[in-house]
């Protein structure tokens, strides 16, 4: 069910969603629908990135395998 509240929003991040809104749907009419779309965009973003930083990892690496790993890649990318 949709709720109806108030944002006061700084004069550049306003018009870049009433850019926004013509951009998308021709008028300014749709400045909620904008905002609950680009809202949605970044919450999505955001939860799968923290899923994956918080999922259980496939495998482990140790701390110097890593950095023998890293310096052989440093080795590479140096002789190119």
């Amino acid at each position: 069910m949709p709720r109806r509240t108030t944002i006061i929003f700084d004069d550049d991040v306003y018009e870049r969603i009433v850019q926004e809104s013509v951009r998308r749907y021709g008028s300014t009419r749709a400045l909620s629908r904008v905002v609950n779309e680009l809202l949605r965009e970044s919450l999505s973003g955001r939860s799968e990135l923290l899923e994956l930083i918080y999922s259980e990892k496939l495998m482990h690496i140790e701390q110097r395998d890593f950095e023998e790993f890293r310096r052989g890649m440093s080795r590479w990318f140096e002789e190119r």
